[in-house]
C-alpha cells in the first residue's frame, strides 16, 4: 500500500445455495487494505457485486479500518469500475472496450478515468457508483435473459415439429435499418442449448435482484411480491406484480441439463431401453468450447440428474481431469464411450465435431445420441441408423412426449 495512489479490488463475490451473495474474500481486502489507507489514496473495486455494496459494505468497512472519512481530498477517494472480460479475451477486452467508472465523488472518478485511460482504448463513462454496479448486473442479466428466451423457443419448436436453428435464422434476417430508428426491425435471437455456465451469468441477476430487494428494505418497503417468492400461480392476471423475468430466466436455463436428461430418456425409450441402468457417455464438462474453464458448468447438474435416475456416466474432457465432486474423466475419446447407451454432447468442443456414425456405432452399445449444442447433422445421424435427438430440434423428434414444463423441481 506504501507509496501506491491507486487501489484495485479484484476478488470473487460468488452466491450461495440460496443466491445470496457471499463478500468474504471482499470484506476480507477492505479490513486488509483499510488498515494502511492514507488520505489522498483511492480504492476502486472491479469485482461484480450486487447494487449498493461499494457504499453500503466497502465504504463503511474501508472507514472503520482506516479512521478516515470517504472522499477526496481529506479523506480516501472510492470507486467502482468492472470489467468486460470472458474466457480467451481478457486483455484485449479490458483495452478495447468501454469502461464505466462510478465515483463517490467528482474527484475520485476523474483520478480513476485518468488512470484507465493509460490502459483503455475506447471511450470512459464516469457516472455514479450506484449505476456503474447496476450497469454491470443488467448486461449479464440481459444476455442470461435472452438465452432462456432462445431456451423456450427452442422448446416450443420441438413441441411444434420445427427446428428452432431454421427458426432462428429466419427472424434474424431481419434488416438493421437504421432510417427509423424508433422501429428498427433488427433481431438477434441467441442460441439455445444444454445450459448455462460460467463465473458470471449464473450469479449476476441474483445480484442485481439482492441489490434491488435490499434497497427496498432500508427505505421500510417490503412489498417485493414475486421478486423474492416462487414461480407459482401468476397464471391469471390480478393487480400484484407478476413474476420476476430475471429469475424466470435463471430458473430455466439452470433446468435445461434436465431436460437433456428428458431428451436422453425419449431417445433410450425409442431403443427399448430405461434409462435406470444405463451408460452414458457424456461429452464436455467445460462451460466454454475449447477451454478447461468449469465455474458453475452445467454439466454438473446433468451428472446429478443422470445419478438421481439410476444411470452411470463416463465423462469425457479434452482439458480437465476431475470433477467439482471427484469423478475421474476420461483422458480417451473412444474409451469414454465404449460400451455406453447413449451419448450427451454438453460441450461443443473441437474435438467433437468430426465425431461421425460410422465412428460412433463401434463404440456404443445403444446407439441414442443427444446434442446440446446444434454441433452434428441430426440427419445424418438417422440416416446411419441412431435415434438422434437435439435441443430445438422438433423436426427430428418421433416420440418424445409432451413434458411438464415445470422448471425448478428437476
Amino acid at each position: 500500500m506504501r507509496g501506491c495512489d491507486l487501489v484495485l479490488i479484484d476478488v470473487q463475490t460468488p452466491t450461495d445455495g440460496s443466491h445470496q451473495p457471499q463478500y468474504r474474500s471482499l470484506e476480507e481486502a477492505c479490513r486488509g487494505i483499510g488498515r494502511y489507507l492514507s488520505p489522498g489514496q483511492v480504492v476502486i473495486l472491479e469485482s461484480t457485486v450486487a447494487p449498493g455494496t461499494t457504499l453500503g459494505v466497502v465504504r463503511p468497512l474501508l472507514v472503520e479500518a482506516s479512521g478516515l472519512r470517504a472522499g477526496l481530498p481529506e479523506g480516501f477517494g472510492l470507486c467502482f469500475s468492472y470489467e468486460r472480460v470472458m474466457v480467451g479475451r481478457l486483455v484485449h477486452n479490458i483495452r478495447y472496450y468501454p469502461r464505466v467508472v462510478g465515483g463517490i465523488d467528482a474527484a475520485s472518478t476523474s483520478r480513476a478515468v485518468e488512470l484507465y485511460r493509460k490502459v483503455v482504448r475506447a471511450a470512459i463513462h464516469g457516472t455514479d457508483i450506484v449505476t456503474a454496479e447496476v450497469a454491470k448486473t443488467v448486461e449479464n442479466a440481459y444476455r442470461d435473459v435472452q438465452i432462456a428466451f432462445a431456451n423456450e423457443v427452442a422448446l416450443i419448436c420441438e413441441g411444434l415439429g420445427v427446428d428452432v436453428y431454421a427458426v432462428r435464422q429466419l427472424v434474424n434476417g431481419l434488416p438493421d435499418d437504421p432510417t427509423l430508428p424508433q422501429a428498427n426491425p433488427v433481431r438477434h435471437m441467441h442460441f439455445p442449448g444444454a445450459g448455462v455456465g460460467g463465473h458470471c451469468l449464473p450469479k449476476d441477476s441474483w445480484l442485481l435482484l439482492h441489490g434491488y430487494q435490499e434497497s427496498l428494505k432500508r427505505r421500510g418497503f417490503f412489498p417485493v411480491g414475486n421478486v423474492a417468492g416462487d414461480l407459482s400461480g401468476g397464471e391469471q392476471l390480478s393487480a400484484s406484480r407478476p413474476v420476476s423475468l430475471l429469475k424466470a430466466a435463471r430458473y430455466l436455463n439452470d433446468w435445461m441439463p434436465c431436460h437433456m436428461v428428458e431428451l436422453l430418456e425419449a431417445g433410450l425409450r425409442e431403443a427399448g431401453r430405461g434409462l435406470r441402468g444405463s451408460r452414458i457417455g457424456v461429452l464436455g464438462y467445460a462451460f466454454l468450447e475449447d477451454s478447461d474453464d468449469s465455474r458453475n458448468t452445467p454439466t454438473n447438474r446433468l451428472l446429478v440428474e443422470l445419478e438421481k435416475r439410476g444411470a452411470e456416466s463416463r465423462v469425457h474432457d479434452p482439458y480437465i481431469r476431475e470433477t467439482e465432486t471427484g469423478q475421474r474423466i476420461e483422458e480417451d475419446l473412444e474409451k469414454a464411450l465404449e460400451g455406453c447407451d447413449g451419448v450427451v454432447l454438453m460441450t461443443r468442443h473441437s474435438v467433437y465435431r468430426s465425431l461421425t456414425p460410422a465412428r460412433l456405432e463401434g463404440l456404443l452399445r445403444t446407439r441414442v445420441v443427444v446434442d446440446g449444442r446444434n454441433t452434428w447433422d441430426g440427419q445424418e445421424f438417422l440416416a446411419g441408423g441412431f435415434i438422434f435427438k437435439g435441443v430445438g430440434k422438433g423436426n427430428l423428434a418421433k416420440s418424445l412426449s409432451p413434458t411438464r414444463r415445470n422448471y425448478p423441481p428437476c
